[in-house]
């Protein structure tokens, strides 16, 4: 039987963000990048009812060379749907992230994605990832678990 806080115990917890990570760790260089040029040709910028241009300061996702943006909307169920834009046309790889962070964590409980860590960002994008860059995505992260926690903390 296993020790609660296991290895098993993780496994059936793990958000589908930690599953793709593992996924994703799988692969050799060549196999990850095409995969995340794939990821970021399925961006697709935050619908105008959302937010347009200029996009405010308080979205902007810090340390992101690719000035990418985060917002969360509400959804009856409880949950957020997440919504990103990414000013740099280059920004590959904060597009991939988004897209990867709306697949995964949008409509998820809310707790699930307080369980999230940035070691994901380097499962994803492999341990080559520069500081900048990975700082970036790392920014992004945090202002999508931001906007959990001010909705955890409204309910609370």
């Amino acid at each position: 039987m296993g020790q609660l806080g296991g290895p098993a115990d993780r496994e059936m917890t793990a958000t589908p963000l930690d599953q793709l990570a593992r996924e994703f760790e799988s692969y050799d260089r060549n196999e990850r990048a095409e995969m995340l040029i794939d990821y970021a040709d399925r961006f697709v910028e935050v619908p105008p009812e959302v937010a347009t241009r200029p996009f405010p300061p308080v979205h902007a996702a810090p340390r992101c060379e690719s000035e990418a943006y985060v917002w969360a909307v509400d959804r009856g169920d409880g949950t957020l749907k997440f919504h990103f834009a990414v000013e740099n046309p280059q920004g590959l790889s904060a597009k991939a992230w988004a897209v990867i962070l709306d697949e995964t964590l949008s409509g998820r409980r809310l707790q699930e994605i307080a369980q999230v860590s940035g070691d994901a960002i380097f499962k994803i994008f492999g341990q080559g990832l520069s500081m900048g860059k990975g700082q970036g995505l790392l920014g992004m992260l945090e202002l999508v678990q931001h906007e959990m926690k001010k909705r955890l903390g409204g309910r609370g």
